[in-house]
């Protein structure tokens, strides 16, 4: 779909039966909603508090262009204190916003309009130290050195290997407190009802029952008896975030990113991990009662509600380093509208026309209910215009769908 087209906010009625009808048996009116999930590539304080910085100009120009009503973003630091360039006596978790207002709500190309959106952001397990030996190295790793700021282009400073020890014994792998996290951007148009999210950070990954925790070469568990008590599943949160769409329609928009399953052992602790993350959606799908948020109220989705899960889930249904296929699972399972995979329309040699990521994997997920349909979608490759460094400006591609909500 060529840029013209998706230069314009979406969201419309799509069809009414009201003139065929008596005005009192009115159908409700559906409504068309563009959802798109972003992996925008370790995206952190000090570059969303500038209005600058080169990468992130690009980034927001690509999201200006695509105009989704909904989008996720992966990979963007929450802020809180203890993390690089958080600044004593603010409110944390305000990240986000900086880049709605700072880099969104101004035009980064001739001709675009900015976007206003109402960002939500929650804690992360990035990078939140354990206090444990969680990577059996032998030592805890409780502390973590200035990591290295972007370059002139604007791409992220690279991993040290003090970094990576720290990030290894904390809950979630960060190598500072709250990197690589989420964000979740609302067109103003729509409400997220605030008191309704559900967030899983805390979450003990045995409180889920058969799961794949690692275990040793001699058959023994990899973590500890205290370890497994405490050990969180998500390696960043799950977030159930309702929002209120203009027809009366709530969509439940279930947001994730788990652990890569690589980056290990021969334990395949990240591919299991990233196994029973992907699961728990499964589970909060047929409301199982294990199931217990940050404010310990149990269960899952109720069976008439909608939802669209999102997010860089690092899981191809065919191909990649997965264990036991969880994405093909989840794409499988009957609360899941059956769709076609969103396709790029500009080719890049050596990827797959629906390859997500520069290396060459379906890894960034729209999922819709089985209720919703699907108008439209696409992989979004085009370079934007100020072609930083000859190149798209993160290592993932935006994920597009236009999604066909029922009026309530």
């Amino acid at each position: 779909m060529s840029a013209a087209i998706l230069a314009a906010l979406i969201i419309f009625p799509l069809h009414s039966t009201a003139e065929q009808q008596p005005a009192e048996v009115a159908a409700p009116v559906a409504v068309t909603v563009r959802i798109a999930t972003f992996n925008i590539e370790d995206v952190r304080t000090e570059d969303v508090k500038r209005s600058d910085q080169p990468r992130l100009k690009a980034i927001a120009e690509v999201i200006q262009r695509i105009r989704p009503n909904i989008v996720l973003l992966n990979e963007i630091a929450y802020d809180m204190a203890g993390s690089p360039g958080f600044v004593e006596g603010e409110e944390p978790g305000q990240n986000a916003a900086r880049f709605v207002t700072n880099y969104l709500r101004v035009p980064q190309a001739a001709g675009l309009e900015p976007i206003t959106y109402v960002a939500f952001m929650a804690p992360s397990n990035t990078g939140l130290f354990s206090g444990h030996d969680l990577d059996n190295d032998g030592a805890v790793t409780a502390t973590y050195p200035v990591p290295p700021g972007a370059n002139a282009t604007g791409d992220p400073g690279p991993q040290t290997k003090e970094g990576r020890l720290y990030g290894n014994d904390c809950w979630g792998f960060g190598t500072f407190p709250g990197q690589y996290a989420m964000a979740l951007l609302v067109d103003e148009r729509l409400v997220i009802e605030t008191e309704k999210v559900r967030t899983f950070q805390r979450m003990p990954w045995d409180y889920m029952p058969g799961n794949f925790m690692p275990s040793k070469a001699d058959g023994t568990a990899f973590y500890s008896d205290d370890e497994k008590k405490l050990f969180r599943l998500s390696s960043k949160s799950h977030w159930d975030v309702p929002v209120k769409l203009p027809n009366g329609a709530v969509l439940h928009v279930l947001c994730s990113h788990p652990t890569p399953p690589v980056f290990d052992g021969p334990e395949d602790r990240n591919g299991r991990r990233n196994h029973d993350e992907i699961r728990l959606w499964m589970d909060y799908l047929f409301n199982d009662p294990y199931l217990v948020d940050d404010n310990s109220n149990y269960g899952g989705l109720a069976a008439d509600e909608s939802f669209v899960i999102l997010g860089d889930l690092n899981a191809d249904p065919k191909k990649g380093d997965s264990y036991k296929n969880p994405i093909g699972k989840l794409l499988a399972n009957r609360r899941v509208l059956k769709f076609e995979a969103p396709k790029a329309d500009l080719d890049i040699p050596g990827l797959e026309a629906t390859d997500t990521a520069m290396f060459k994997m379906r890894v960034d997920h729209v999922i819709p209910s089985k209720d919703l349909q699907v108008a439209a979608s696409g992989v979004w490759r085009a370079l934007p215009s100020s072609n930083v460094g000859g190149k798209f400006p993160s290592d993932h591609f935006p994920v597009w769908m236009d999604v066909v909500v029922p009026g309530k």
